[in-house]
C-alpha cells in the first residue's frame, strides 16, 4: 500500500470519528427547538433520539459480519446515499415517524462509518503506534462534539431552522465520499483466501472478555457520571445551571487536550500497564470529586478526571485488537459495540438509582464501574496476548 492511499485511509477513520460526534453531542442543542418544531414536551422528545443511538448499535453489531461479505468501499458509498436520503427527509417532512426513521437511519451509518474507522486503523497500523493514532482517531469525536454544537447555536440564534444542523453535519460524510473515491481498501476476503486464516480461526483468548467487560463499564460509568455532574453540583453546592454546565466543559476540555498528548506518549509505554494506571487514577479522581466539601476543588477534579481518563476507551480497543496475530475485525467491533452497550443503558441504569437514592448514589455508582475497570484491566495482565502480537505485520 502506498503511503497516499495510507493516509487517505487514515483521514477516513478521523472524519468517521468527527461524524459520530457530531451526531451525537449536538443532540443537546437542536433538542428545544425540534420539540417545539413538533410541538411535543422536551421529556417525550428526547426518547426519539434513542433511534439513533439504536442504530448506532444496530450497525457496529452487524458489520462484523458485513465487513467480510460487502467492501468497505461499498459500505462508505452505500452509506453516503442514506445520509443524503436521511437529511433530505428531515428537510421535507413533519412527521414525528419520519424523524424517528431518520435518526435511526443516521445513526447506521454513522456506526458503519466508526467500524469501518476503526478496523481502518488497527489494520494499517501496529504495536504501539496503532495505540497512539486510535486516540489520535478518538479526538476528532471530541473536536467535532465542540465545533458542531457551537455552529448550531449560532444557526438556531439566527432563526435558521434546526435541520440544517444536520445538512452541516452531512458536510463531512461529503468529505468521506470524496476520500472514499480516491482510495484503495484492505479485501477482508482476499486475505482469507491468501491463506491468512488465522484471523477467522485463532481463538481470541479470555483478554477479550475482560476488555469487552471494560469497555462497558467504562463508557457506562463516565457517561453516567458525567450526566449527573450539572445536577450535583446545583443540588448540593446550590450552584447556578451556567456554572454547572462549565464543570462539564471542564471535563471534555481535559479531555481533548489528553487525547492529544496521550497519542504521542503512548508508544513509548506498555498499554496494558499504562491503562491500568490510568483506570486507577481515574477512580481517584472521581472519588475526590463525589466527596469534596469544597466547590472550589470540582473544576480542578474533573480536568484531572477529563485528562487522565482519555486514553483508557482507545486503549481498550488497541489492546483488544492485538490479542490475535492478524487483527480481527469482529473483534474490534465485538468491543465497540460492548462500548456502545454502555451508552444505551447511562439512564436504564441511573434513572432508578437517582430516583430512589438521589444524585449522589448515581455518581456512586460510576466510581464502582471504575474501579470495576481498573481491576479489569489488572487482571488482563495475567492474561494478554499484546506483548506477544504487538510486532505482528497486519
Amino acid at each position: 500500500m502506498n503511503q497516499n492511499n495510507k493516509l487517505r485511509l487514515t483521514w477516513i477513520s478521523f472524519f468517521s470519528y468527527g461524524l459520530t460526534g457530531a451526531l451525537v453531542i449536538v443532540t443537546g442543542v437542536v433538542l428545544g427547538n425540534i420539540a417545539d418544531y413538533f410541538q411535543l414536551p422536551l421529556s417525550s422528545m428526547s426518547n426519539t433520539f434513542t433511534f439513533l443511538n439504536s442504530g448506532i448499535l444496530a450497525a457496529i453489531f452487524l458489520n462484523a459480519w458485513l465487513m467480510e461479505i460487502i467492501s468497505l468501499k461499498r459500505q462508505l458509498m452505500f452509506g453516503f446515499l442514506l445520509m443524503v436520503l436521511a437529511v433530505l427527509e428531515l428537510m421535507s417532512g413533519h412527521n414525528l415517524t419520519v424523524f424517528s426513521l431518520s435518526m435511526f437511519v443516521l445513526g447506521v451509518v454513522s456506526g458503519i462509518t466508526m467500524s469501518i474507522g476503526t478496523y481502518l486503523i488497527t489494520h494499517l497500523y501496529a504495536g504501539r503506534q496503532r495505540g497512539s493514532r486510535l486516540l489520535f482517531t478518538d479526538s476528532f469525536f471530541s473536536m467535532a462534539g465542540t465545533l458542531f454544537p457551537m455552529l448550531a447555536g449560532v444557526l438556531l440564534a439566527r432563526h435558521i431552522t434546526w435541520y440544517w444542523v444536520y445538512a452541516c453535519i452531512g458536510v463531512v460524510y461529503v468529505v468521506i465520499f470524496v476520500l472514499t473515491l480516491l482510495s484503495d481498501f484492505p479485501a477482508l476476503k482476499s486475505r482469507a483466501t491468501a491463506g491468512q486464516t488465522l484471523q477467522t480461526r485463532e481463538p481470541w483468548g479470555p483478554g477479550v472478555a475482560l476488555l469487552a467487560l471494560a469497555a462497558l463499564c467504562y463508557i457506562l460509568g463516565q457517561l453516567g457520571f458525567i450526566s449527573w455532574v450539572p445536577e450535583y453540583a446545583t443540588t448540593r453546592f446550590q450552584m447556578d445551571i451556567q456554572q454547572a454546565g462549565g464543570l462539564v466543559s471542564h471535563f471534555w476540555t481535559a479531555y481533548m487536550v489528553g487525547m492529544w498528548v496521550f497519542s504521542a506518549l503512548l508508544r513509548f509505554f506498555d498499554l496494558q500497564r499504562i491503562v491500568t494506571v490510568l483506570a486507577a487514577l481515574s477512580a481517584a479522581f472521581m472519588y475526590l470529586f463525589i466527596h469534596a466539601g469544597d466547590p472550589a476543588w470540582l473544576p480542578w477534579c474533573l480536568l484531572a478526571l477529563g485528562f487522565v481518563s482519555s486514553a483508557i476507551y482507545t486503549t481498550i480497543i488497541t489492546l483488544g485488537s492485538q490479542q490475535t496475530r492478524v487483527t480481527s475485525p469482529r473483534l474490534v467491533n465485538f468491543i465497540l459495540t460492548c462500548g456502545t452497550i454502555g451508552t444505551m443503558l447511562t439512564f436504564v441504569v441511573t434513572g432508578p438509582i437517582v430516583a430512589r437514592y438521589g444524585v449522589g448514589a448515581a455518581l456512586q455508582t460510576s466510581n464502582l464501574l471504575y474501579v470495576t475497570v481498573f481491576i479489569l484491566c489488572l487482571l488482563l495482565g495475567f492474561v494478554s496476548r499484546h506483548r506477544t502480537h504487538s510486532q505482528a505485520i497486519v
